[in-house]
């Protein structure tokens, strides 16, 4: 079922057993687990159907620290969110990821690798990804000619990736939602504030505005903040009535934490003879699987790295643009540019296989949870009257240090295997200079600020996503990883949501109503 709340009488009361407040992958994804179900669901949309400026302008913020894209068109404020100028870069967090590793400060999930792979195998059908495969062994044997280069396998590996077509959430799933029975979509239906029960221990009802003037209230006996990163940071820190600074915000971890993957061009692979090495090829919407070079876990313990990857791509005659640098603060042209490219006859975009004796080299890696990179409220107000946000990205020593130890590492094994050798960019030159150049970018992958954590002085979220000092409120998305991975978050932030949709289905089954 769908409402266009714009069109309801102001000031209407909505009711169900459980609210998800933002409807792209992860509030999409969790409210399709619930369809057919003895259950009420209000999937509430700040936006429509399709991309609009003016919903746009109300994720506009301010920001400061490293240089960040503009936030406004970071993130798609419509039916689909992000997933309407997503790549489709998929790949599974490594075990690693989920340790608590010495050498980085604030890592340790509260869940180790294993917790989510029955919930991968799942959001693969969400995506409409291959077989849960991520093995290259088993991707050699569709394609002999995927060879991986000739380094050693105890200290570099192949990580596999697989691309979602990519699936489009807007399109892909809106008749699935607007027809189920027992989901009701509200679109323009902006949360700007959570108000709680006298108890001050759980949410009793979301405020929700839109700009033809009308406002309502969402009451359910469940609520999930299903915004992204950076929205259920400033709705939490606003929702500051009865709760100071903000709901779930007792010790100050909302907002905190906020982490990007670091991607950047980094150097030159330059071989003796030419290779194709069509393992490591990519071209966008055409490619279903290709491999980064990645390295060990023993490796990253030994010289204290974080995770991260170095992809090769053939060089073309000039030097790669920073991508930072092209991105356009017009979110809706930017959508328009994406669904043009994705309509072109692939044999017109895929470039012709080729041998290639130089490679530009481009990093992706985890950022370290830093609790000074962070979410916070301006002074500034949108037109709905909500605090904007304001984000700080602040960057440590050991981004920069594991990128420059890659690469010497990477270099090494191009030598040992004597097939050409390594010239990394003059901005990684000097061991003792830490700046970053202009052309750090991150990959619009906003994570933490409601980090999960059993204790609630270091993190906003329990194991289950629940907010800690409320009984039944909880969050989905990359805003809860605690620690980023070197892999893009669309494919394990599903699947933590599909975990937390099992967790409040067996909690509302056994519990009576609130």
């Amino acid at each position: 079922m769908h409402s266009d709340a714009r069109k309801l009488e102001d000031n209407t009361t909505i009711e169900g057993d459980v609210c998800i407040i933002g409807a792209g992958a992860a509030g999409i994804s969790f409210a399709m687990q619930w369809i057919g179900k003895p259950f009420r669901v209000i999937l509430l949309e700040g936006g429509g159907f399709e991309p609009e400026n003016e919903m746009q302008d109300l994720f506009k913020g301010s920001s400061t620290g490293q240089r960040y894209y503009p936030l406004q068109s970071s993130r798609l404020h419509y039916f689909g969110g992000t997933t309407g100028h997503w790549a489709g870069f998929c790949s599974d967090f490594d075990p690693v990821d989920f340790k608590t590793r010495s050498w980085v400060p604030h890592s340790g999930w509260p869940i180790d690798r294993s917790t989510l792979d029955p919930y991968y195998e799942r959001a693969h059908t969400i995506l409409e990804l291959g077989p849960y495969r991520y093995d290259l062994p088993y991707w050699q044997a569709q394609d002999q000619t995927k060879k991986p280069l000739p380094f050693d396998d105890t200290v570099l590996w192949n990580k596999v990736w697989q691309f979602s077509p990519p699936t489009r959430f807007s399109t892909r799933y809106r008749d699935t939602i607007v027809n189920a029975p027992n989901i009701h979509l509200y679109t323009y239906t902006n949360a700007t504030e959570l108000t709680l029960h006298d108890d001050d221990r759980s949410i009793k009802e979301v405020v929700v505005k839109n700009l033809a003037g009308k406002s309502h209230v969402v009451r359910a006996r469940y609520y999930v903040l299903a915004c992204c990163a950076i929205q259920n940071a400033r709705l939490l820190l606003a929702s500051n009535e009865r709760a100071a600074n903000g709901i779930g915000n007792d010790h100050d971890q909302v907002g905190r934490n906020f982490m990007e993957h670091l991607e950047v061009n980094s150097g030159e692979l330059l071989l003796k003879e030419a290779m194709s090495l069509p393992l490591y090829m990519w071209d966008p919407f055409v490619t279903r699987m290709r491999a980064e070079v990645a390295f060990r876990e023993r490796v990253q313990q030994a010289h204290q790295l974080l995770n991260g990857t170095i992809s090769l791509s053939p060089y073309t005659g000039k030097d790669p643009e920073a991508y930072i640098d092209t991105f356009s603060d017009d979110a809706v042209e930017q959508v328009k540019r994406w669904d043009e490219y994705e309509k072109q006859p692939k044999k017109k975009r895929t470039p012709k296989a080729g041998f290639y004796k130089r490679f530009n080299l481009f990093t992706r890696i985890e950022q370290s949870p830093n609790p000074n990179s962070r979410i916070t409220l301006a002074h500034e107000r949108d037109a709905l009257g909500m605090p904007r946000a304001s984000l700080h990205w602040a960057l440590q020593p050991i981004e920069k240090r594991s990128i420059r130890t890659m690469y010497h590492l990477f270099g090494q094994q191009v030598g040992l295997s004597n097939i050409g050798r390594v010239r990394v960019m003059e901005w990684l030159r000097d061991t003792d200079d830490n700046h970053w150049p202009s052309i750090v970018g991150g990959g619009w992958h906003h994570m933490g600020t409601t980090r999960m954590h059993d204790d609630p002085k270091q993190g906003a979220v329990d194991v289950n996503c629940k907010i800690h000092g409320l009984e039944n409120a909880f969050v989905a998305g990359s805003s809860c990883f605690t620690t980023a991975a070197a892999v893009n978050p669309t494919l394990t932030l599903i699947s933590l949501t599909l975990r937390l949709s099992d967790h409040i289905e067996k909690i509302i089954t056994d519990k009576p109503v609130m």
